[in-house]
């Protein structure tokens, strides 16, 4: 019996699970993988105590990090390993402790070795509180092995 060829959703899946367990930075900060595809990827994170600024609203670089995250999930969803080469980030609205921050990023171009990336960080309720733009960069190796393609 044969198996089904995958679906690029399937490998995107797949890199995201692999990836995921190596990212201590993500799971450390206590961010969810909520959904990947291929050039896309959803993350989400409840803001903290911890996270919170002497303006008593979410530091830009945890904002920053779970954009980042999303950026990076979204461009390694093609069983190639990539790294950020640039970012940027837009503040638009504070982020609030208590908030459950969702980063949903998208591919908008994929070339050669070189990729850019938008992410949108909104609250639950669809308030926008930034926006990132990330360009990539990709480099040796892959997540899965040549047959580990079937995930």
């Amino acid at each position: 019996m044969n198996k089904a060829t995958p679906t690029p959703d399937d490998i995107a899946r797949a890199c995201a699970q692999a990836m995921w367990q190596e990212d201590d930075a993500s799971r450390g900060l206590g961010m969810e993988l909520v959904e990947v595809t291929s050039g896309h990827a959803t993350l989400a994170m409840t803001i903290k105590p911890h996270m919170v600024n002497g303006q008593r609203i979410a530091h830009g670089g945890f904002i920053f990090t779970l954009a980042d995250s999303a950026f990076a999930f979204a461009c390694n969803s093609h069983n190639e390993r990539v790294v950020a080469a640039q970012g940027d980030i837009t503040f638009i609205r504070p982020g609030k402790l208590g908030d459950r921050l969702v980063a949903t990023a998208r591919e908008v171009s994929r070339s050669g070795r070189s990729g850019i990336y938008d992410v949108s960080v909104t609250t639950e309720n669809g308030t926008v509180i930034a926006e990132f733009r990330g360009h990539s960069r990709v480099i040796s190796g892959t997540w899965l092995p040549e047959s580990g393609t079937k995930p």
